[in-house]
């Protein structure tokens, strides 16, 4: 995907909700995560049992966030990326974005197949401090 159009979406987005956002603050997903915060996205991590991360209320699985989202960032192994897919039509998300070294055809398809917006192997936070993205539109 071109920067003028990755811009695009992230100018547009206002919640990402983070699949697989790790309780570890070591882990890559936690540093994206803040780079996120930081730029004024609401950040909404889901993890099938943390209650809260990064002081974020965390859900699940994605069905269970009750507000909309624009995008889900995968931090997921690839093999699960089709049902993170499947889920994300399903809450009716718009973008689904697979982290840095995840790509999935079939993912791709279920996400282009049903209208959302597909990036693959790409960091959404390293994306967000080079294009200058913030969720405030500066």
């Amino acid at each position: 995907m071109e920067d003028t159009t990755l811009k695009s979406l992230l100018d547009t987005a206002r919640t990402v909700a983070v699949v697989g956002l790790s309780t570890n603050p070591e882990k890559p997903s936690v540093a994206v995560a803040k780079v996120l915060l930081d730029a004024g996205y609401d950040v909404i991590p889901v993890h099938p049992t943390a209650t809260q991360i990064l002081g974020r209320k965390a859900y699940p699985t994605l069905a269970d966030i009750p507000v909309p989202v624009d995008i889900v960032d995968v931090f997921r192994p690839a093999h699960e990326a089709p049902g993170i897919a499947r889920q994300s039509v399903d809450i009716g998300a718009s973008t689904l974005w697979l982290q840095l070294g995840l790509t999935s055809d079939e993912a791709r398809e279920t996400a282009e197949g049903e209208g959302l917006r597909y990036v693959e192997d790409t960091c959404i936070g390293e994306t967000t401090l080079r294009l200058g993205n913030t969720a405030r539109g500066a």
